[in-house]
């Protein structure tokens, strides 16, 4: 543009000064086999149509390309500079043509998370990640056991906790919070009835902040833990889990309370097959995605960073 909202007038492009490529292409083969019948079986013609076209790709520069001896045939110097400027733009061309022919490649980002936010929250949420990503392959690490990002274990985590992680860039995506969860076939009212059903518990890592308990949520309910039906103190928690999904499975199928993320649990609860009789909710911190620093602007990683936080921004 020379003024706004004024084009430049382009110049006419001067056409190229170039032989016909068919004779070109017959004298790179036989260049490079040093031979007509070889160069002939390389391009799927007869020997006399690979002399004819170097012979008129001679005449056209006007001089000679080969010196043919008997039963050979030996390059000239003209000859041998113009076989090396002709490999090197073949193998240039030859190389791009490929590049256009092949899909693109595919951009692997692992995704760290714990079991259950892997199940629960990105699983279901995969056809959208497609859909947003499509020139990304996710590579899903669904472990409880954090890994690190600076030393490149996975390149982007989802991790619940304060956000405050040295050589990591994170963002808040939601709060995270536990409360009492069953299956509304229990008829659970008070917490008094608590004595008449089995506590679900869960095992949490040594590294939680604030991790959701059955003591503690008794502590900040500012009620004295129920007595079992016999009298004597509420008997230890009768089914234990390692993984939050298995502790939701068994409220599920009734048979005892559970604290459970009321984020990852919302589709139940939604749809009433988890009611939560009760509080209060328990605050474990929030869910954050993290990257390593430095490593924010990466395409891929960025594309999934986005994704990530629009699934928390839209309500998805």
């Amino acid at each position: 543009m020379n003024e706004i909202g004024s084009p430049v007038q382009s110049l006419p492009r001067p056409g190229r000064r170039l032989p016909p490529l068919l004779s070109l292409r017959a004298f790179e083969a036989a260049a490079a086999h040093l031979s007509f019948q070889r160069a002939a079986l390389e391009l799927s013609v007869t020997p006399s149509a690979i002399s004819h076209q170097v012979r008129s790709l001679e005449d056209t520069l006007g001089q000679p390309l080969f010196r043919r001896l008997t039963r050979q045939l030996a390059l000239t110097p003209a000859g041998q500079r113009l076989f090396d400027d002709l490999r090197t733009g073949f193998d240039v061309l030859e190389a791009g043509i490929d590049r256009l022919r092949r899909p693109p490649a595919s951009q692997t980002v692992t995704l760290t998370t714990n079991a259950a936010f892997a199940a629960r929250w990105v699983l279901p949420r995969m056809e959208a990640f497609r859909k947003a990503c499509p020139g990304v392959e996710l590579r899903l690490h669904a472990s409880d056991t954090l890994v690190d990002l600076a030393r490149g274990d996975a390149d982007i985590a989802i991790r619940s906790g304060r956000g405050q992680w040295p050589g990591l860039l994170s963002r808040e995506l939601m709060p995270e919070r536990y409360a009492p969860l069953c299956s509304p076939m229990l008829g659970l009212k008070r917490v008094a009835d608590l004595s008449k059903h089995q506590l679900i518990h869960c095992d949490w890592q040594p590294h939680a902040l604030a991790p959701a308990l059955w003591p503690r949520w008794f502590r900040e309910a500012g009620i004295a833990q129920p007595k079992s039906p016999g009298g004597g103190a509420m008997r230890a928690p009768a089914l234990s889990f390692s993984d939050e999904s298995h502790a939701m499975l068994a409220a599920l199928g009734g048979h005892g309370v559970a604290l459970l993320s009321l984020t990852l649990s919302a589709p139940e609860i939604r749809s009433g097959a988890l009611v939560q009789p009760f509080g209060p909710a328990l605050d474990t911190g929030s869910y954050f995605v993290a990257v390593a620093n430095g490593r924010e602007n990466e395409a891929p990683l960025r594309a999934v960073w986005n994704w990530i936080v629009s699934q928390t921004t839209t309500g998805s």
